[in-house]
């Protein structure tokens, strides 16, 4: 492409009084040799527009710098379609709002900024999108309640769907129901189950095709293009699919694992044993089939306990204010108590609770079980420490009820791909240290060998990535449907605990994000978080030396590698978070727009002052997800800081590449701080782990100080959520004030 390259500023919004704009077009014509620069005191309007447009239909200019207010504004005003190059310079947010006017520091920040932009620009490509053919069908594995809703929506959206169901019908746990949670105003009763409807409606919608006693056995390929394989006792088949939805759904907390003694009794059952006696006739004990006259109930019985399930199961609550209405239905003298830490009834189910709490033969004690014993007369007593009179109390009843908690019918991806390696070491034979290693390993998760769900033929292995209680890892604020793998979405059960109603609404949201994924992919652009993004990777394969890091740091399992190790690229599964070119040591992986080379260009193009002239010059690689809004945020709200530091935005700080530390540092920058997302448990990354892995290679930024022989200080990472724009200013000018002490980069000036 012969580049015609124009310079547009804009002195609008405070611009033109913090900054001599001539000052700065003089910058791009005489510094950059830039043939067009144009200034205007709105660039966004009407008038402005056109004369950007005008210049691109009369071929005047084919790459455009924008320098005016940030790439996160007017990004509709600025979209010129996917033929010119544009890159925007926030003279805005980042300079005239957060520094002082007119001011000398100022204006040389505003250089700077500009002539980083023209920098990139000058080394950016025309993007060429994606053309591969894509198929707009939609896998839905699992027919509960939520597949059977996502099938549906699908479906009445225009979109094929294949509903795969193990079982040898559809309806899952629901299925087999008496009653609902109410529905209907005033909610004080139990629905009815109507999920036959529901069942009759997707088993006859013309655009969906039920496979029931049938299992998902090998899924490849990458969005648009799934060839999944599905195994039933007819043989196999291959369909290629756009997108899928697990909605495997959930299954009961083991009783088996609680710590709770006597939990073992013949007349100790679950709840999830007592909705499916309740649907086949009255309610008797197990040991010797009497009607039972008095039930207790224990609630939480393994939820929101670290040793169990940490978390709330969301349903145990209201399934025993159903039950208890339906053993009242069947004997109305029955007793009824109810043991909880807390009862949690969102919402209108409010009215439920109070409707069962006000029965007289309805007793509700907030306590904590501590044991239960079997008395001669066969009753069972629980012993009961009594949170509100603070004394222990024995209730005897007929039959307990412990309302265990939802765990997801998922597959621990990590564990079965570690455990896989642990086998393949032990059958290697190598040291004996390893091999005794690998057979503690396989001793601890040999349980989750056959959990397998989907059969991913990636190389990062067969199934989703989860989080610890075994929920697909997703970054649930912002996407919570999404999980580590590209184009397949979690919902219900499988995604987080819920009960039927938010089941059904969530299986609208997957199925409208599989929807998505698929018409992304047939116009080649990325999903969330980079939506609509047209570039992708590039390898230089004649120079990789099959290391895998790029393989293996791919938070996406967008790389997979044959059998030399050579990566091997899947574009529809990337999320064009550039974590493999910040992971490439040989520096081979570059996207058209965004790549090794262009942001060294742009720290090269930072004007370095000398050591005499006691201006120092700061380079920040801030996050665009997180920490550049934060710092746009900050600029919004007039919040000052130092001016001599530059913010480059980085698509991910995984992407960051060591050598722009090094480059930057070797010019003469006297300090370099790194502006991720928070990462740990609680990660907030968009892109799962890399503000992680940014500090970790800081790791091998130790070293290049070491060898110029510079202090440590002079590089920092910070952890920087969206919210905490209120900080950016401290923690700039903490910095600052650190590198200041540090005195000069002795390489200024060589």
């Amino acid at each position: 492409m012969d580049k015609k390259l124009g310079v547009y500023i804009c002195s609008g919004c405070s611009i033109g009084e913090s900054l001599d704009v001539d000052r700065l077009a003089e910058v791009a014509k005489k510094d950059c040799k830039v043939p067009v620069c144009r200034t205007h005191a709105c660039l966004c309007g009407d008038e402005g527009i056109a004369q950007m447009r005008a210049d691109l239909a009369e071929g005047t200019v084919n790459t455009m710098v924008i320098a005016a207010c940030s790439p996160r504004a007017k990004m509709e005003c600025f979209n010129f379609g996917a033929g010119p190059i544009v890159e925007r310079v926030n003279l805005r947010e980042q300079v005239a709002w957060s520094h002082q006017p007119k001011d000398e520091d100022t204006q040389m920040l505003a250089g700077d900024y500009l002539r980083m932009g023209i920098a990139k620009a000058e080394k950016m490509e025309p993007l060429e999108p994606l053309t591969e053919a894509i198929s707009r069908t939609v896998l839905v594995v699992g027919g509960g309640v939520t597949g059977i809703h996502a099938a549906l929506d699908g479906a009445d959206a225009g979109y094929d769907v294949l509903l795969v169901e193990k079982e040898a019908q559809l309806g899952g746990f629901l299925g087999s129901l008496k009653k609902t949670f109410p529905t209907r105003a005033p909610y004080t009763k139990a629905a009815d189950n109507d999920l036959a409807k529901k069942i009759g409606a997707v088993c006859a919608h013309p655009r969906v095709r039920v496979f029931c006693s049938t299992q998902v056995v090998r899924t490849e390929g990458q969005p648009g293009m799934f060839d999944v394989t599905l195994q039933n006792g007819h043989g196999t088949e291959t369909h290629r699919v756009g997108s899928i939805v697990l909605a495997t759904g959930w299954k009961p907390y083991e009783r088996a694992r609680l710590a709770l003694p006597g939990c073992e009794l013949p007349d100790v059952v679950t709840n999830v044993e007592l909705e499916r006696m309740a649907a086949s006739g009255p309610v008797r004990r197990p040991s010797d089939g009497v009607p039972a006259k008095s039930v207790l109930f224990v609630q939480c019985a393994g939820s929101r306990d670290p040793a169990h399930l940490s978390y709330c199961s969301s349903v145990c609550c209201m399934s025993t204010l159903k039950e208890a209405e339906i053993l009242r239905e069947e004997n109305p003298a029955i007793e009824i108590f109810v043991i909880y830490r807390d009862m949690i009834t969102p919402g209108q189910y409010e009215a439920y609770y109070q409707s069962l709490q006000n029965h007289p033969r309805n007793f509700f004690v907030k306590g904590t079980v501590k044991s239960l014993e079997r008395e001669t007369s066969g009753k069972v007593i629980a012993n009961i420490d009594d949170s509100l009179f603070g004394s222990p109390i024995r209730v005897a009843a007929d039959l307990v009820v412990l309302a265990t908690g939802m765990a997801p019918n998922s597959a621990d991806n990590d564990a079965i791909r570690t455990l896989r390696e642990a086998r393949r070491t032990v059958e290697r034979n190598e040291s004996e240290t390893q091999r005794v290693e690998a057979e503690k390993v396989i001793a601890q998760l040999q349980d989750r060998e056959g959990t397998e769900i989907l059969h991913l033929g990636y190389r990062q292995g067969p199934d989703l990535p989860v989080l610890q209680n075994g929920f697909p890892d997703s970054h649930f604020v912002c996407f919570p449907y999404e999980t580590q793998r590209t184009g397949i979405y979690a919902a219900g059960a499988v995604r987080a605990p819920m009960d039927a109603a938010l089941a059904a609404e969530d299986a609208s949201g997957a199925m409208m994000k599989a929807i998505q994924s698929v018409e992304m992919a047939v116009n080649g652009q990325a999903v969330h978080p980079r939506a609509g993004d047209l570039s992708y990777p590039n390898f230089a394969l004649q120079r990789c030396t099959q290391c895998k890091r790029c393989t293996v740091e791919c938070p996406f399992g967008a790389i997979d590698e044959d059998e030399k190790g050579t990566p091997r690229f899947n574009p529809y599964r990337c999320r064009r978070c550039g974590i493999c070119m910040g992971a490439c040591p040989e520096r081979i992986i570059s996207f058209k727009n965004y790549s090794v080379d262009m942001i060294a260009g742009m720290v090269k193009a930072i004007e370095v002052p000398d050591e005499f002239e006691d201006k120092p010059r700061i380079l920040i690689f801030a996050c665009e997800n997180d920490a550049y809004p934060a710092l746009d945020q900050a600029g919004m709200s007039h919040a000052a800081y130092d001016a001599s530091v530059c913010v480059i935005p980085l698509r991910c700080l995984g992407s960051m590449n060591v050598v722009w530390i090094a480059d930057a540092l070797s010019r003469g920058i006297d300090g370099v701080m790194l502006m991720g997302c928070k990462f740990g448990d609680d990660y907030q990354c968009h892109f799962i782990r890399g503000s992680e892995l940014a500090n970790r290679r800081l790791e091998n930024v130790k070293d290049t100080l070491q060898r110029l022989q510079l202090e440590s200080g002079r590089v920092e990472l910070v952890q920087l959520a969206i919210n905490e724009y209120d900080r950016v200013p401290q923690l700039i000018d903490n910095f600052v004030a650190r590198v200041r002490e540090l005195g000069p980069n002795p390489y200024k000036g060589f």
